[in-house]
Parts: C-alpha cells; structure tokens; sequence
C-alpha cells in the first residue's frame, strides 16, 4: 500500500525517514552537522549541478546533501511532512514566520510594483509591507475582508494602479479581529489582473487556522505561509516558519532562501518534527475548547463582542457564507472587546491566572494579549482604530486545558473588569 493512501495524522510518525539509513532508529536523529561528505569529486560535482540548476535529474536522481544551508537530513524530512497537511508538492521550512513571509516578498516583488494586502495583518508584516519595501519602491494597497473584488478593482483603477499589482497578499481570519478574506474571490481576482508575462500570485497567510482547519492552496492560492511557532510546532519553543506551494514557485524560494540564509536549522527541524505528530489531536482539542469558551464569553454582561467564526451565523451574511466555503472548523482565536476600555482590558489581562499574559498563538497554554498596545502597536492609532483594534480589544488564543478551568479563570478575572468600571463610575 502506498504511504500516500494514508492520512497525513498516520504519517507524520515516519514520513520521509528511512530507519534502515539510521542503522534502525525508528525516529530520525538529529543531523547536527554543517557540511557533508561527498564519496567522489564526481558525486560533489552532481549534487552541485542539481542544487545550481545546471541540469534537470535523470530518472530518480535527487540533489544529495552538501551543506546545511543549502539542505539537510531534518530539513528534508520536516519539508516532506509538512507537504502532507496542505497536498503541496514542495515546501521550504525557515527561521522564523517573518523570514518566510520577507523571503517569498524579496523573490516575487520588484521596485514599482504595488502589493495588495488584506487588512488588518499581523503587525510585524504590516511594517515590512509599509517601511521595508516602501524603500524599496514597491507600493502597497489594503482591502478589507467585507469588500468585494469588484470593489477592490474598481479602486485600483481608479488610482491607476491595476496594471502593477504584483502579489496579492491574503492573512486570513485576520490578526486579530478574526475577519475574513474570500480567498478563492481574490484568486480569481489575481489571475484578472494578470498578464503573461507578469503573473499575479496569491499568498496566504494561514498562521491562524494551520492546516488541519483551511486550505489555501485548494482555494486558488499559489503560496501558502505559516509562522511554524504556531500550531505547527505548537509548544512555545522554538521559532520557525514555512511556505508550500508548487515546485516551480518553490524552487526559486529555495533558491532565494539558500543566499539569504534563513533556512530553520537542524535542530529547530527536528524539533519540528516531534510537534508534527501531535499537530492533529493538540488542534482538535484547541478547537473543542474554543467553542465552549467562546459561547460563555457571548453571554457575559462584561464582554461587549466576541469575535470567533464559530459563532458566525446567516445573519452575518458574506462573512458567514465565507466561513462555510472555506473553513473545516472554526479554530481556536478568539478576539473580545472587554466593556470599558483600556483600563477595563488591563484589568482584565492582570486579573487572569491560568491563561498566560504573552505574544503568540497556538500553543498547548492558553494565551491573553492586548493587540492595540503589544503586536499591533507600531501601526498608527487611526488605522487601528479604523480595523477595529482598539483599547477594549483583547485577543485569546486557546489552549489544551481543561475547558472548566479556562472558563473559571475567564469568569474571576472579568470580576475584576467590574470592578474597574464601578471605580471609573465613581470619579466620573
């Protein structure tokens, strides 16, 4: 039976490791090495003409290991697996979120371009798109989620900018307001803006539903990114990220990768993998958690919205058709707006106990952050405030506790948001 006629939970034990190569280790060691040892100056200079593009394989032939830069024993296997998830042919595994997401950006975009992005994204993209590249001479235009690609296209034109739209940028649900982009709209949206000799890609971001709960690249998106510290690594210990996509996109990311060097190094891989055959249990868990606190958060008095595609119904509308077109689950982010403001957010954020006050998402602990003031705080405040990420905003992202806890903490630490009220109330 094929190994590719078992479902990737299955084969994230032994996908891609040979234990006969590692005299019988059922899981793979650590290649922890910098460079590898050619049996010939031949097979040195064959592995080099394949690494290079000097020559297209011949039969099975396959680049061999030269330097860990250019690839290694982890790297290759992690890459393997990860394919699994979104049935991508290739993948590139890096050092971090941002360094996928700048990488992939430096390879496909050029001084006088324009980048269309959803808004709102996560911070650190937010300033690479608007300082680094702006000095780059590439420009930038935002959408929102609850536009339609026609609209979005009619702006273009009108600012003349329609025919150097090079990449559409997609981070959907949205960070941190959870709103969503209808990714196979603006698929269709890029190939109409693309001519033949200058194709318009599409990019997800999908850091916030991971594989197991969206498919960007079955939706029409060309790449697909990921911050690997999220879901897929899943234990606040290491920093990665990754892209996928087709092998003709992918070979000139690896290529991009190789002379930048921010390729995840051996043991950052290894670690990757270890994470990968839990990613499917940890996510459902997170999901099942998310789904009841999510409901106890929508009938407290103290929580004036919450955010979380689990609660999204026919009265939402597009968000909502949106949701049932794209999304297998509604995944574990939620954002709330505490009644009050700032001072009731803190209040709240310093009253919980079991929840973690930090950055991050998609971890085994239960996380609390205020993006206003920490992930999103280097963008203006009329913008922010714009997209809705104001002082009342706290974003959750949920973990594998036991749902009762999650709620109890919850419930005590809006007690504390009360009391805030009630003082602010008394010297008004």
């Amino acid at each position: 039976m094929s190994h590719l006629k078992f479902k990737p939970e299955s084969l994230m034990m032994s996908y891609g490791h040979h234990a006969a190569d590692a005299q019988g280790a059922v899981k793979a060691p650590l290649y922890q090495t910098s460079t590898f040892a050619f049996r010939s100056a031949e097979e040195g200079k064959a592995f080099f003409e394949l690494a290079y593009g000097l020559r297209e394989p011949q039969g099975e032939e396959s680049p061999g290991m030269i330097y860990s830069r250019l690839n290694n024993p982890n790297l290759d296997i992690v890459e393997q697996r990860l394919c699994l998830w979104d049935n991508a042919e290739e993948a590139a595994v890096f050092s971090s979120g941002m360094a996928a997401i700048s990488t992939v950006m430096f390879e496909f975009l050029h001084p006088g371009d324009v980048l269309l992005y959803s808004s709102p994204l996560y911070g650190g993209t937010m300033h690479f798109i608007t300082e680094v590249l702006a000095k780059m001479g590439i420009g930038a235009f935002g959408f929102t989620g609850e536009e339609s690609p026609e609209a979005v296209l009619a702006r273009l034109r009108a600012e003349g900018l329609d025919g150097r739209v090079a990449m559409v940028y997609i981070e959907s649900p949205a960070n941190p307001t959870n709103l969503l982009t209808d990714i196979e709209a603006m698929s269709l949206l890029a190939a109409e803006l693309s001519q033949p000799s200058r194709p318009v890609l599409t990019v997800v971001d999908n850091t916030y539903m991971g594989p197991a709960w969206q498919h960007p690249l079955e939706l029409g998106a060309n790449l697909v990114l990921y911050s690997a510290t999220k879901y897929l690594n899943g234990h606040s210990d290491l920093i990665a990220g990754a892209v996928l996509g087709n092998k003709e996109l992918m070979e000139r990311v690896k290529i991009m990768r190789t002379f930048l060097g921010n390729m995840a190094s051996p043991w950052a891989s290894w670690m990757l993998m270890r994470s990968l055959e839990t990613l499917s249990l940890r996510m459902e868990k997170q999901c099942s958690n998310a789904r009841l606190v999510a409901q106890f958060l929508n009938n407290h008095p103290l929580v004036e919205r919450v955010n979380y595609l689990g609660l999204l119904t026919e009265e939402d509308g597009e968000q909502y058709d949106i949701y049932r077109r794209q999304c297998t689950a509604p995944g574990a982010m939620i954002s709330i707006y505490i009644k009050g403001g700032e001072n009731e957010a803190f209040a709240f954020l310093n009253g919980l106990k079991l929840f973690k006050l930090a950055v991050s998402l998609g971890s085994t602990e239960s996380l609390a952050q205020h993006p206003a003031t920490m992930t999103h705080a280097g963008l203006p405040t009329e913008v922010l405030e714009s997209l809705g990420v104001n002082g009342q905003l706290v974003r959750l992202s949920i973990g594998i506790e036991h749902p009762d806890d999650l709620i109890l903490d919850l419930n005590q630490a809006l007690a504390g948001v009360e009391m805030a009220l009630e003082e602010a109330l008394a010297n008004w």
